[in-house]
């Protein structure tokens, strides 16, 4: 699947690359890429797909799941998706409590002693996952995991997740994005290159220049 999804966010433009001319993240950073798997939800087959594809990966991995969370907001249909596929119960998680009313953070019903996964749409810095984990732990469940539509694979990313103990999974990544992108001409090998040098360090700008040929 990991092919096939990584060509469909690119045809709908969910992930939009654009090594010349990057894009710049709220926390300043200039990237060569821009996902928003929001836009999947309006392309039926392929919402199904991914929600099937989450629900597939959450038997496999977590079999002992009784309850899936979502991230707000983007997480929060696909979580729901799989969890309606899963026949398990669903919540989501804010990432601040509520200035009104019972001032919620969580959103459903929680037990303690849940098993509960995760449902995210990106994992980039692995932040907001880490927060929803302390969030889901401070209200009495055991947090198995996290499951993902897409990862930027980020040292710092991945060097979060695992220090806050929580495992992941994706159901396609930077890595095939880039060589899908590069078989179906939606990069040079020039671009290419420069997408794989900002992973290596999105924080040294220097990859805008490189002339470098993915792969090498």
């Amino acid at each position: 699947m990991r092919e096939w999804l990584a060509e469909e966010l690119l045809k709908i433009e969910a992930v939009s690359l654009s090594p010349n001319e990057p894009y710049t993240w709220t926390s300043g950073i200039k990237s060569p890429i821009y996902c928003d798997n929001r836009l999947t939800l309006s392309y039926p087959a392929l919402r199904k797909a991914i929600a099937g594809g989450l629900a597939d990966m959450i038997r496999r991995k977590y079999p002992q799941a009784d309850l899936v969370a979502g991230t707000a907001t983007a997480g929060i249909a696909h979580a729901a998706l799989a969890a309606d596929i899963l026949e398990l119960p669903m919540i989501y998680v804010r990432s601040s409590s509520k200035s009104h009313g019972k001032e919620n953070r969580i959103e459903g019903e929680i037990q303690n002693g849940q098993k509960v996964v995760i449902v995210e749409d990106l994992i980039s810095t692995g932040g907001s996952v880490v927060k929803v984990k302390d969030a889901l732990l401070e209200n009495g469940a055991e947090v198995l995991g996290t499951a993902a539509i897409f990862t930027y694979g980020l040292q710092k990313g991945e060097g979060q997740l695992q220090q806050a103990g929580l495992e992941w999974e994706t159901l396609t990544d930077y890595g095939t994005l880039i060589e899908t992108a590069l078989d179906n001409d939606y990069l040079s090998g020039k671009e290419a290159g420069r997408l794989r040098r900002w992973k290596q360090d999105p924080e040294d700008e220097s990859w805008m220049q490189t002339d470098e040929v993915f792969p090498s």
